[in-house]
C-alpha cells in the first residue's frame, strides 16, 4: 500500500487547514486509516483514525472537537480537516494504514500500522 499525504502548510491561530491522504494498492478498502503527527522532541501520536468499513471514527483528545476525519466512499482518499488551529498543532502529520479483517476496530497505536505516507507539515504561527 502506498500513501501520499498532502495539504500541510502554515496558517495563523485560529486558521483551517484539510490535509488528503491517497491510498494505493492491493484491496486498499480493507486497511483502517489513521492519521498521526509528530511534533519535534515529541513521540509521534494519534490524531485520528477511522475502520475500513468508514462507519466509525476514533478522536484522540489532541483534536476532538476541532477535527473531522473522513474517507471518501471509494475508501482509498483519507481527509482531515482541522480547525481552530494552535501552535501546539505544530507537526508532521503522517496518514498509516493496517490490513485487517476486523471492519469495527480501532487501531490506536503508531506500531499497529504497518504502512506509512511521508508526512506534510503544519505550521501554525502567528
Amino acid at each position: 500500500v502506498q500513501l501520499q499525504a498532502s495539504g500541510g502548510g502554515w496558517v495563523q491561530p485560529g486558521g483551517s487547514l484539510r490535509l488528503s491522504c491517497a491510498a494505493s494498492g492491493r484491496a486498499v478498502s480493507r486497511y483502517t486509516l489513521g492519521w498521526f503527527r509528530q511534533a519535534p522532541g515529541k513521540e509521534r501520536e494519534l490524531v485520528g483514525t477511522v475502520t475500513w468499513s468508514g462507519g466509525s471514527v476514533y478522536y484522540a483528545d489532541s483534536m476532538k472537537g476541532r477535527s473531522t476525519i473522513s474517507r471518501d466512499p471509494t475508501k482509498s482518499t483519507l481527509y482531515l480537516q482541522m480547525n481552530s488551529l494552535k501552535p501546539e498543532d505544530t507537526a508532521f502529520y503522517y496518514c498509516a494504514a493496517r490490513e485487517t479483517s476486523d471492519s469495527r476496530r480501532f487501531y490506536l497505536k503508531p506500531q499497529e500500522y504497518d504502512y506509512w505516507g511521508q508526512g506534510t507539515q503544519v505550521t501554525v504561527s502567528s
